[in-house]
């Protein structure tokens, strides 16, 4: 059984834009079909791309205030599913779950919204949800999945796809589930490291 696996779609949510030019420009001349939502999503457009929204996936708009809009079962079930096992593969076929094979992310800015003197409520609302499930879930699925945690990998799978297409292989997914880990740890602790030291 090959390792490599073929990128095909792409889930994309990102904070910074800046310095995704080149990744999506070899995604697209890859073949790779686009799904995203709200500013990235608009984003994808300005550049000429065709960009599915999630909405049209899931049937949901964005809520509450932009709070929710990637958490819903056809969109982790598309990253989490096993393609090597048939019961997730029958499943997902039952209920009309699209693989995703790459997710791109990049949070939001938590540390520099602490940083940059902001209001509790604006703090609060830089404490990434969606984000940083999609990132825990791609990676813990590397098997099947690229990960692409934040605005420092965007050259890494940028220089992946240059050398032989939308292919990966198991040794650099799981090397980017690493680094995901490593991504989403350090934000934990920013936040808790935060709580911690605000007094009641």
């Amino acid at each position: 059984m090959t390792t490599n696996k073929t990128i095909k779609t792409a889930l994309i949510s990102v904070f910074h834009k800046d310095g995704l030019e080149d990744l999506l420009a070899e995604l697209n001349a890859g073949g790779v079909k686009f799904l995203s939502t709200g500013g990235t999503q608009k984003f994808i457009e300005s550049l000429g791309y065709e960009c599915q929204t999630v909405e049209s996936v899931t049937t949901y708009p964005s809520i509450l205030g932009g709070r929710v809009k990637t958490l819903h079962p056809k969109v982790f079930g598309g990253i989490l599913g096993r393609r090597d096992n048939e019961g997730d593969q029958e499943q997902m076929r039952q209920y009309d779950i699209p693989e995703i094979d790459l997710v791109v992310v990049d949070l939001y800015p938590f540390e520099a919204t602490v940083a940059s003197g902001a209001s509790e409520q604006d703090i609060i609302e830089k404490i990434d949800i969606g984000g940083i499930s999609l990132i825990r879930a791609a990676a813990k699925n590397f098997s099947d999945v690229v990960i692409v945690p934040s605005k420092a990998e965007y050259g890494i799978l940028t220089d992946i796809l240059r050398e032989k297409g939308p292919q990966t292989s198991l040794a650099e997914r799981r090397m980017l589930a690493e680094r995901a880990f490593g991504v989403s740890s350090h934000y934990d602790t920013a936040i808790h490291n935060w709580f911690a030291g605000q007094s009641l």
